[in-house]
């Protein structure tokens, strides 16, 4: 389960078991799935780049998916879609959150 305070969360394409996760561009497909749900809804060529509330990267030389929580407040099905995702597939997920300006 996902803190409420967590504002992202980073599916990491490393499974439990410390596998690496298969087909190498799964984080760009399931980005690639989600981005019509943006600010304002899908509009037109909106699937032509990825929706700001779930972005692939790469940290530390891991393939990621970091979901924010907007997506959860806008699509809640949308984002259960993603963690089922990170679920189904034994996927780590870390959550994280904004610290403050000091």
């Amino acid at each position: 389960m996902v803190a409420p305070s967590a504002k992202e969360v980073f599916i990491q394409g490393i499974t439990l078991s410390g596998k690496t996760f298969r087909p190498s561009d799964w984080a760009e497909r399931l980005a690639g799935v989600m981005s019509s749900f943006r600010p304002g809804g899908a509009q037109l060529g909106s699937h032509l780049s990825y929706s700001p509330w779930c972005i692939p990267t790469t940290l530390g030389g891991v393939k990621c998916v970091v979901v924010h929580r907007d997506l959860r407040d806008a699509e809640p099905m949308a984002w259960d879609f993603c963690l089922n995702f990170a679920r189904d597939n034994e996927l780590q997920i870390v959550e994280a959150c904004l610290l403050p300006d000091n």
